[in-house]
């Protein structure tokens, strides 16, 4: 299979993973590098950061900007929107997952 139709398919499973791990802490994108690549996902910091970005404008993801250490880090939480969202996510992955499996 191409890689681009991979790419697309995963971009919404990644949405996915921002969403759940928005919703149990906070999180910055660094951290969520890492997550993502622990599940097989190998994207840039340069593609990451302007899917926070997006899913921010959508309104699906708060942002605080807290001081660490001399630096501004970004932190995302699920507002009750993406809580929605996610919550359909699950239901329609669910039964993907269901129809798909063998």
């Amino acid at each position: 299979m191409d890689d681009k139709v991979l790419r697309k398919l995963f971009l919404g499973f990644i949405h996915i993973h921002i969403l759940h791990h928005a919703k149990e802490h906070p999180i910055y994108g660094l951290w969520m590098l890492e997550e993502l690549k622990e599940h097989g996902y190998s994207i840039s910091a340069g593609t990451l950061y302007p899917i926070l970005h997006t899913m921010e404008t959508d309104g699906l993801l708060f942002r605080e900007d807290k001081n660490i250490d001399g630096k501004i880090r970004k932190y995302y939480t699920t507002t009750a929107k993406g809580e929605s969202v996610l919550e359909e996510a699950r239901k329609k992955a669910y039964e993907l997952f269901k129809e798909i499996k063998e």
